[in-house]
């Protein structure tokens, strides 16, 4: 079935464009002057888009505006923009529409079409990517700065790899990369996934490329502020991560930290949940990263909240992170306590370590970069380098990506340990001095 096509080109030209589309075998519906499209008021004009799939207009500032960008994505209609000056190229790259520039040449915007229709059989035996979710407690332990440097990490191999903001209660990764946060982002993402319109060519167009070092990252960012989290709906964001499974080899979630599903348990009728999309990621993912920090405050959080990430990730990978590792607040054998707390309080055996290195985060935040392109010598990327590779990627690799057998490794089937000490923690905020592991398990 041939593509439904508006092309908003003005006057003579537009109708001499379009007989010699309908020439190519494009099917025009109709001819419409790109000018009404961008005001919001003309109701009237925005019905001409109604079941379109291509959206044929000039790359010009004048007419290509955010109004219009919008209602296409909200309808699933996919942009074809034609070159014209650098002033107009130039906000269709701001707009992510870059890739899909041709020449104002019929046969050119025909390919182009042709090219960008939805098809439904699209990629029907693709080898499926690998979805690492990175989770972890309140308290900000780290979550974002992790998924970060484990995206770039991914890809330094030359494997594509994409980094989505699924926070629906604090998103951070635009400001942390110095990104603009206006953009589609994952929540157009999320409504194109309820219309049934997005897939790999879609995903790329909205995404953010990021590149450090050879290493490049397509980022989708968060929601720009906390009242859209209902647009994160959890059958949207598993749609969305399929779509990803099938657009890129590797993709990193960074998620909330809450994981409570009170809401339905008092309230019968059906509803958006605040901590859907960080379930349904969870539920979703091949491997998660659990990130904790390394401190008697961060690690009692972590005990706590652990059992109900195992609850919802069942059989799934989880992989314990313990992040800004420094001898100041747990004294001498800090790596020792953390691990002899974490096997008895929460059956975990084994824990990876990421050191403090203040000098590089405060250089990232400062420039607005990911810490692998300030400080690439770091010792915490080195130690997120090893991390990947040594402990993560043998997971991504393995033929059954939810074992059971490398679940038990990770500390899977003690959901209900944590729970059999609960008047224990309130130990770690009250002792003083070293060992506050020992205080745990007085």
């Amino acid at each position: 079935m041939s593509p439904r096509v508006v092309l908003a080109v003005a006057g003579h030209r537009g109708e001499r464009l379009a007989v010699e589309l309908e020439r190519t075998g494009v099917r025009i519906e109709t001819v419409i002057d790109p000018v009404v499209l961008e005001d919001p008021h003309l109701v009237s004009a925005l019905e001409v888009l109604e079941g379109v799939d291509v959206l044929v207009l000039a790359a010009d500032r004048r007419t290509l505006g955010s109004h219009l960008v919008s209602v296409c994505d909200r309808r699933g209609i996919r942009i074809v923009t034609l070159a014209g000056d650098a002033d107009g190229e130039r906000v269709a790259a701001a707009f992510g529409l870059a890739a899909s520039l041709v020449a104002p040449r019929a046969e050119e915007i025909a390919a182009a079409v042709r090219g960008v229709a939805r098809e439904d059989d699209l990629i029907p035996n693709a080898a499926a990517g690998r979805v690492v979710v990175v989770w972890g407690p309140e308290g900000a332990p780290g979550r974002s700065t992790v998924a970060s440097m484990l995206a770039f990490e991914l890809a330094r191999g030359g494997a594509g790899t994409a980094l989505i903001d699924a926070d629906s209660h604090a998103p951070s990764l635009a400001l942390a990369l110095g990104l603009a946060d206006e953009g589609p982002g994952f929540a157009s993402a999320c409504r194109q996934a309820g219309l049934g319109t997005l897939d790999e060519r879609e995903l790329a167009r909205i995404s953010t490329p990021v590149r450090v070092a050879g290493a490049g990252v397509d980022v989708l960012c968060g929601i720009n502020r906390r009242g859209r989290w209902p647009e994160l709906a959890a059958d949207r964001v598993t749609i969305s991560l399929e779509a990803a499974r099938r657009w890129t080899p590797y993709t990193v979630v960074d998620v909330a930290a809450p994981v409570e599903q009170d809401e339905e348990l008092m309230h019968d009728l059906e509803g958006p949940r605040r901590n859907a999309a960080t379930i349904a990621a969870l539920r979703s993912a091949d491997v998660i990263v659990a990130v904790c920090m390394a401190d008697p405050v961060g690690i009692a959080r972590f005990v706590r909240g652990y059992a109900e990430l195992r609850a919802i990730a069942g059989s799934t990978p989880v992989l314990v992170l313990a992040n800004r590792l420094r001898p100041g607040g747990l004294g001498l054998d800090a790596r020792g306590q953390i691990r002899r707390t974490l096997d008895r309080f929460a059956g975990i055996r084994d824990v990876a370590f990421l050191p403090e290195d203040q000098r590089a985060a405060d250089a990232a935040v400062l420039q607005a970069q990911p810490i692998v392109a300030v400080a690439p010598r770091s010792a915490l990327v080195g130690a997120m380098r090893r991390f990947t590779g040594d402990v993560l990627m043998p997971v991504l690799r393995h033929d059954d990506r939810h074992s059971a057998a490398h679940d038990a490794t990770t500390g899977g089937g003690n959901e209900g340990h944590a729970a059999r000490r609960p008047s224990v923690f309130s130990r770690v905020s009250h002792g003083r001095g070293k060992g506050w592991d020992k205080r745990l398990t007085a």
